[in-house]
């Protein structure tokens, strides 16, 4: 789900790649709010990508350096965002499947250790944390929906769709991720993981005041303790047919999305 726009006049955010780091302004460094770099495995699609997340005062740069120090990404804000500045940002990268870009290539291309997320607020101070990069990969939840397995396909123009057919209360529940994925990652099948949250999520399209359709979203952030989450009627009250999703997140954010769907049917026509 990403929108990319390129923005035009005098008012644009450069991505510049493997521009040399943020040389300090002053000695002062401003650790940032929130600083994470960190790996999501859509264990269902078989692929990979690299996520950031930055959180701090106000900057008109910002650059994120591996453990080798090769700067991966550099954002330099430009005209009025400049005089204004950002806070946040947020990005992932493209998530190519693993027959273009196998696991042990895609690690190889992000080496773990400590990355360097360096900025320059609109004073010219200078921003720096550090974050550990792991190559530590939750093992899939293997979730069940009013305990009936989760669909295979969900496709329902594909042989073998399998999406099951569900009456209210949903209840998506799941056994605790307690050992790292077996396939790939480091180290493999260990039992010594920490899962940070759990995140379901759950879509269905749905027709807006003018008629156009839209995705309408429930999301929730639940515990490590917590493997269970009942969906509220309020929200299947808007469709008949849903796709799921439940991520596992590790301790150093890395996290491991399995994928589903199902059919509400007191929601018919």
């Amino acid at each position: 789900m990403n929108n990319n726009q390129i923005l035009t006049g005098s008012t644009v955010i450069a991505l510049v790649l493997g521009l040399p780091a943020i040389a300090a302004a002053e000695d002062h460094e401003i650790p940032f709010e929130e600083a994470h770099v960190f790996f999501e495995l859509n264990h269902t699609d078989g692929d990979l990508g690299i996520h950031a997340l930055v959180d701090g005062d106000a900057w008109k740069r910002l650059a994120i350096s591996d453990h080798n120090d090769n700067v991966i990404m550099n954002v330099i804000v430009r005209g009025q965002l400049r005089q204004q500045g950002l806070t946040e940002v947020f990005f992932e990268s493209d998530e190519p499947s693993f027959d273009d870009l196998p696991p042990r290539k895609f690690f190889s291309r992000f080496p773990a250790g400590i990355y360097e997320i360096e900025g320059l607020t609109l004073d010219g101070d200078e921003l720096e944390s550090e974050t550990e990069v792991t190559h530590v990969m939750p093992a899939p939840a293997e979730p069940t929906v009013n305990a009936l397995p989760m669909a295979e396909q969900c496709d329902e123009e594909e042989p073998g769709y399998d999406a099951p057919t569900l009456t209210s209360p949903v209840t998506i529940a799941w056994p605790e991720v307690d050992h790292t994925h077996p396939d790939l990652g480091s180290p493999r099948n260990s039992t010594n993981i920490k899962i940070f949250n759990y995140e379901v999520v759950v879509e269905a399209e749905v027709e807006g005041l003018n008629g156009e359709e839209f995705t309408s979203k429930f999301s929730a952030l639940l515990p490590p303790d917590v493997t269970s989450m009942t969906i509220p009627e309020e929200f299947l009250a808007q469709s008949d047919t849903f796709k799921y999703e439940v991520l596992a997140r590790e301790e150093s954010f890395n996290q491991t999305a399995v994928e589903s769907c199902f059919l509400l049917a007191d929601n018919g026509p």
